[in-house]
């Protein structure tokens, strides 16, 4: 069995682990969608592709998990071909893993089952809260993986962080 669980890791969180680590003994295969892969270097989505790509890999890795395929799924904006879009990139799966009312509406339309994740604290685990926690220096370590966390410090991501949202 393959499960697709789709995100834009903005950055790869404890909660994005907690999903991930729930499924991969239940399934062969996650198939984790870095959706809007091609963004980056914006408030929103400050981290690329490979970034992202390297922070998931590296968690993973670190935590012992192997099950898994990242697959980029750029963004289209157009929610009704939204699901073919991910079809026409993603081998084959069986269901969905998703929280998303959004999501679960789209792939429910196209008769894909869609499960929802068991909670994991959405208000502390969520990218938009890590980054405003970076931001203004509040403590965000115990959030993410130590992967996730060396990661953004080679990167200088928190000055990146900073620059984007004194942009704004």
């Amino acid at each position: 069995m393959k499960t697709l669980f789709v995100g834009r890791f903005q950055p790869f969180h404890n909660g994005h682990l907690f999903v991930i680590k729930t499924y991969c003994d239940k399934v062969d295969t996650i198939l984790i969608g870095l959706g809007s892969s091609q963004y980056s270097n914006s408030l929103e989505n400050p981290f690329n592709e490979a970034e992202r790509k390297k922070m998931i890999e590296e968690s993973l890795k670190y935590h012992g998990i192997k099950n898994f395929e990242i697959i980029s799924i750029p963004d289209i904006h157009n929610y009704p071909k939204w699901v073919d879009h991910v079809l026409s990139i993603t081998s084959d799966f069986d269901e969905v893993i998703s929280n998303s009312q959004l999501t679960k509406h789209l792939f429910n339309q196209k008769n894909i089952p869609v499960k929802e994740t068991t909670n994991y604290a959405r208000e502390k685990y969520s990218g938009s809260e890590i980054r405003r926690r970076i931001i203004n220096d509040l403590e965000w370590k115990s959030l993410v993986p130590p992967p996730v966390f060396n990661i953004i410090m080679e990167i200088d991501g928190i000055n990146r962080l900073k620059k984007l949202a004194s942009k704004k």
